[in-house]
């Protein structure tokens, strides 16, 4: 277990409220999460703002995951994550992009990280909601992380319990873990 420093994880979401552009406010967000999953053992990071052969998509973050036993062991190799720090929740149209991103590099694996969180009602499955459930009919995870989240977060075994409650409630439910108990 890795301690996270909550200050550090403060200062990184201020610099993003504080920002005065789009790419600024985003840029805060992929900072801290390049920051909380390096502290997960092993976890690597491997890019960052990568566009693809065709300058078509982007990639915000990209890690290496050795499957490490205190770590995401039983996770993708690869693990993609797209930062959304907007003041709104993700729509079905940014969600669905991020779907066919995941697809179209061969990923059955991916982690949203939207600050405020996703459309629609996770238990009707609509809106964004509803990626989520046709992502796992093709055989795709996709797994949420809002704000409200990495802020409760003191250590590395909370981040990874987080992300296996979401992985394991998404499975089961076919949406999202709900951390506040809805």
């Amino acid at each position: 277990m890795t301690s996270i420093d909550r200050q550090k994880v403060a200062e990184f979401f201020a610099e993003g409220d504080a920002a005065t552009t789009s790419f600024a406010r985003g840029k805060a967000l992929e900072n801290l999460i390049v920051y909380l999953f390096g502290l997960i053992p092993g976890i690597i990071l491997t890019a960052q703002n990568k566009m693809n052969a065709f300058h078509a998509q982007e990639i915000d973050v990209a890690f290496w995951n050795d499957g490490h036993e205190d770590g995401l062991r039983w996770f993708d190799f690869i693990l993609l994550v797209e930062c959304k720090n907007w003041r709104d929740r993700v729509g079905y149209s940014e969600l669905a992009v991020f779907k066919d991103k995941l697809s179209s590099r061969g990923r059955s694996m991916g982690i949203l990280v939207a600050a405020n969180g996703i459309t629609g009602d996770p238990i009707e499955r609509s809106r964004a909601y509803s990626v989520l459930e046709r992502a796992l009919s093709d055989h795709q995870e996709i797994l949420v992380v809002t704000r409200d989240e990495i802020e409760s977060l003191t250590d590395t075994t909370e981040l990874v319990y987080l992300l296996k409650q979401k992985r394991a409630q998404l499975a089961v439910s076919g949406t999202i873990f709900l951390s506040t108990g809805e």
